[in-house]
């Protein structure tokens, strides 16, 4: 039987109003317009490889409502990250849960790097904002079309080199633009990696051990050719192989080199050419890759065009425990860079120096830079800088606002990224570049190259 419910007048309906809205979330169709969720509202996000930095990345964005989790082995840090949001959804399979999983807002994208795009570009096309690990795509033509789809779905975008958020990038951008060191026209980069094993003389292994049962193998191999499980991939060293990585440059790269990208606003590369050596039986010699693994150490030349009033810059890329070589100017007993890189630049007035991510610019010599008197902070800073990568993106869905490492920045500058490693393929050719159109203007080979090949049912 209904039970008549008592009266209450207009004043005390809107005393409880009052008091329910500072506890309640306003409805985004009220405040965010058009489906976009309001400041005060948290986003609904998913994981797409949660373990390692999947796992980290969720982490920096535990405010929001992590509502669903994806990858395709439940064992190892994906089992830890899954125990530590009980209430998402888990899944194997990016595609179903894109098919079965309502109500969700973006997705962070951390699996290995040759499944990147094909993941990204589907989220996008359910009109999922997009967080994707760098180096972003397995290919250059990947990252065109990564960021030619982020603007036709218009989503917010964020490519994970978690640097461009710091203070030390921006500051190398200012003092660049201040005229610190003069124009620049040379400009080093070198890093660690790898700290993994490669080389290339390694043959795929011969062993096919069995498949462990927490793990989906045809869905880790994902758009890559079919090939037998071994650990050496996974969980292991899947960096090192050209089917599934890439290698130094795809690790480090889009964080050593995004201040030499942002401060000397560079674009596409008119040439590049890798050269590549290893240690073997005790001797550096040059030798042939077999295309298996990244060689364990390379050089990478990249030439850029004169942009407005700054002058064709050469960029020169080492890794491997490659270096280039130590200036004058340096103080006896300074270290280069930081302990996972780091970069040089040459101007016609003097050297500045940072560490990887853009930290501790300072001018060489250090008599140098007690003298500079700093120019004003022009660029935005980050809240949390570095720490807040993943924030400033979650800001970036609410606001309407892009973020840091949008697209229209980052996939530009993974281009250049992934162009060195088409260099080093063809190592000893310097490849003349026609970014605009994407196309290797004087190497059929190397062209061939510009878009991978895709097994059946997994192209972008």
């Amino acid at each position: 039987m209904a039970t008549k419910r008592p009266a209450i007048s207009r004043r005390d309906f809107m005393k409880a109003s009052a008091a329910a809205a500072a506890i309640t979330i306003i409805p985004r169709q009220v405040l965010g317009g058009e489906g976009k969720p309001s400041a005060n509202e948290k986003l609904n996000l998913a994981g797409i490889g949660v373990g390692g930095m999947g796992g980290n990345n969720l982490a920096a964005c535990e405010a929001e409502n992590i509502v669903a989790l994806c990858d395709v082995d439940a064992g190892g840090y994906a089992a830890k990250t899954v125990a530590k949001y009980p209430k998402a959804k888990v899944y194997k399979d990016f595609r179903v849960m894109l098919d079965e999983q309502e109500g969700f807002d973006a997705a962070i994208v951390a699996t290995p790097d040759h499944s990147h795009a094909v993941i990204a570009m589907a989220c996008m096309k359910h009109g999922k904002h997009i967080y994707v690990q760098k180096p972003m795509a397995h290919s250059v033509w990947e990252a065109r079309l990564l960021t030619v789809a982020a603007r036709e779905h218009k989503v917010m975008t964020q490519m994970g080199h978690q640097g461009h958020s710091g203070d030390g990038v921006r500051l190398v951008c200012e003092w660049i633009g201040d005229g610190a060191i003069g124009a620049v026209r040379e400009v080093h980069a070198w890093t660690n990696r790898p700290v993994w094993p490669q080389s290339v003389e390694a043959e795929r292994p011969k062993e096919a051990p069995p498949v462990p049962s927490s793990l989906d193998w045809d869905l880790w191999i994902g758009p890559a050719a079919m090939r037998p499980y071994h650990p050496t991939y996974h969980p292991g060293t899947w960096r090192a192989w050209w089917d599934f990585g890439t290698g130094s440059l795809g690790d480090l790269g889009c964080h050593v080199m995004d201040p030499i990208f942002w401060a000397l606003k560079l674009r596409y590369p008119t040439s590049v050419e890798g050269c590549i050596s290893t240690y073997w039986q005790g001797l550096w010699q040059k030798t042939e890759p077999r295309n298996e693994q990244y060689p364990r150490s390379t050089i990478v030349r990249y030439r850029f065009p004169a942009r407005g009033d700054m002058p064709e810059v050469r960029l020169t890329w080492w890794d491997g425990g490659m270096m280039p070589p130590r200036p004058e100017a340096l103080e006896k007993g300074r270290r280069m860079g930081d302990d996972d890189g780091g970069v040089l630049f040459v101007g016609d007035k003097g050297l500045l120096m940072c560490g990887c991510y853009g930290k501790g610019p300072r001018l060489i010599p250090e008599t140098r830079m007690k003298e500079y008197k700093q120019p004003a902070k022009t660029l935005g800073r980050v809240p949390g800088g570095e720490g807040g990568h993943e924030r400033d993106w979650v800001r970036a869905i609410k606001t309407g606002k892009p973020s840091s490492a949008n697209f229209d920045y980052s996939g530009p500058f993974a281009e250049t990224v992934l162009m060195g490693n088409l260099a080093i393929r063809f190592p000893g050719r310097e490849l003349l570049w026609d970014g605009e159109n994407m196309k290797v203007t004087n190497d059929a080979d190397a062209d061939a190259y510009v878009k991978r090949q895709y097994r059946a049912g997994w192209s972008l």
